[in-house]
């Protein structure tokens, strides 16, 4: 190739230009991408637990090409993960083999090829319980939305003790207010992407929708978006202060430091990540139960948001109760059998018996004996371990979900996910995570020996819910009845539509 036509080809390569710079990126002749933009400076130094503030401006054009970091995380060894998880691959999900650093604060675009201009735009919230994950896993792979005529964007957050612990002398909720900066950031800049910043929609999975549940009922996100989409997630999964630092205190106990600002800053954030592998060990003793006798997290994760700050200043289920985000248009839901990930694998479904059952509910519902007897525990024929998993379905995401629905006072849509995944004999089923290549279109990273969805997972059905989540960010249309008195939710995987049958968990529940 002459130089004249390296040059040419060079030129006509995708730029953009943000408000701090422009950005290069990479095109595949239906799908342009840019990877690993900053929306915020690296949380270090003077920044660390203090509220994102802008990038640093630059000149000329910022390669954008290849991933950026992720967050600084715990990154469990493979031999780790083999014995938590045996038989599966969950790299795709968690995105762990990518590189930490300071500079994560950053987010992926996917767009159309060429030029566009008013473009609706889809903001992706990672989940991994609030202390792992990466909006560039591969499984969030946003191609298939570009496709369909949208601007799909993921990003990183701060996380653990750097995002989610309620140090006194430091802003609460830094995770929460990197999203929040993250949304500012797409405002201001959506356009230079061909994206209608009028025109947002945010959606996320686990602790990703957890997120969102909380930005839908935050003063501080309001007018960001227009509509939410909240996957196996809601609103109870947040602490009161007061108990959050029960959290500071032992942790700073751990670190030998003084439970204060000053005293976290003075460790490393490699001493905080060690500290954070400590606590979040099953055995690690700490009391994060509510003034009821509930811990709202079920013990799947030892940070939480909390309210009762300038983001949550009252719990968010209240707060929807009371019309925060009646101004968003909802659609949320669950997996029937999302607790099988935790489960299934492990083999604790299959092997633990009553007394274990009832002492691991009970550390986080004071009724737990009482709940498990209705999932029928003590039923002859039945193992402890069927009714022990689709309890806490239930009672940790289930339920909570549906509540959540409920107290929205605006327009709101309902879905459950059922297909089951080959996997594990076929004993995974629809666990947790278990629509996400559906929803992304990315069956191929998860499809296979060691995938989360087995061995053929149906391409029809991942082409059917991208488009339906496309369809619903582009107008808010969704082809079933809203959630209204009647209740109706949509079996999404076969798109059967009933008014939703009452839990068992319910009754035990104030």
């Amino acid at each position: 190739m002459t130089q004249s036509a390296q040059t040419a080809s060079a030129d006509t390569r995708p730029v953009a230009t943000t408000q701090s710079g422009s950005v290069l990126g990479a095109d595949d002749g239906a799908v342009t991408r840019f990877l690993g933009v900053p929306y915020a400076a690296p949380p270090v130094g003077a920044l660390r637990f203090q509220e994102a503030q802008a990038p640093a401006p630059w000149s000329g054009v910022r390669d954008a090409t290849q991933r950026g970091c992720i967050a600084p995380q715990y990154t469990p060894s493979a031999a780790e993960l083999e014995k938590a998880l045996p038989g599966l691959d969950i790299e795709p999900l968690i995105g762990g083999n990518q590189v930490q650093g300071d500079d994560f604060l950053v987010l992926n675009i996917w767009k159309p090829s060429g030029v566009q201009t008013g473009l609706p735009v889809m903001v992706f919230i990672h989940g991994g319980s609030f202390t792992g994950g990466a909006g560039a896993a591969d499984v969030y792979d946003g191609s298939a939305f570009a496709r369909q005529g949208i601007v799909c964007i993921t990003i990183n957050y701060r996380l653990g003790i750097e995002g989610f612990l309620a140090i006194p002398g430091a802003p609460t909720n830094l995770g929460l207010r990197d999203q929040i900066a993250a949304l500012k950031w797409v405002r201001a800049n959506a356009a230079a992407f061909g994206g209608d910043a009028a025109n947002v929609t945010v959606f996320g999975e686990s602790a990703g929708a957890m997120s969102i549940a909380n930005l839908l009922a935050s003063p501080l996100a309001k007018d960001l978006f227009r509509r939410a989409i909240v996957q196996s997630g809601h609103g109870d999964m947040v602490r009161p202060i007061p108990v959050a630092q029960r959290l500071v205190k032992k942790l700073a106990k751990m670190l030998r430091v003084k439970p204060t600002l000053e005293g976290f800053r003075s460790k490393s954030i490699a001493d905080a990540l060690d500290a954070l592998k400590r606590i979040s060990q099953p055995t690690a003793r700490i009391d994060l139960r509510n003034a009821d006798g509930r811990e709202p997290a079920f013990g799947l994760s030892k940070f939480l948001p909390v309210y009762g700050d300038d983001v949550l200043p009252e719990h968010p289920i209240t707060a929807l109760r009371n019309g925060a985000g009646s101004d968003v248009e909802l659609l949320i839901g669950t997996n029937t059998e999302e607790m099988n990930l935790y489960f299934v694998p492990s083999g604790v479904k299959r092997k633990i018996g009553k007394f274990l059952a009832n002492f691991a509910v009970k550390r986080a519902e004071p009724k737990a004996k009482e709940i498990l007897k209705a999932y029928g525990i003590n039923e002859r024929g039945k193992r402890p371990g069927d009714a022990f998993t689709a309890a806490l379905t239930d009672l940790v995401f289930r339920l909570p979900a549906r509540r959540f629905a409920q107290a929205h006072r605006g327009r709101t849509h309902v879905y459950e996910f059922a297909w089951r995944s080959s996997a594990y004999d076929n004993q995974l089923g629809a666990c947790h995570a278990m629509e996400l290549p559906f929803v992304f279109d990315t069956l191929a990273t998860v499809s296979g020996p060691k995938g989360l969805a087995g061995g053929a997972p149906p391409q029809e059905l991942a082409t059917k819910l991208n488009k339906i989540w496309a369809d619903f960010a582009k107008t808010g249309a969704l082809p079933w009845p809203a959630y209204d008195e009647q209740r109706f939710a949509c079996t999404i995987d076969t798109g059967a539509v009933a008014p939703e049958q009452p839990f068992i968990a319910e009754r035990f529940l104030p």
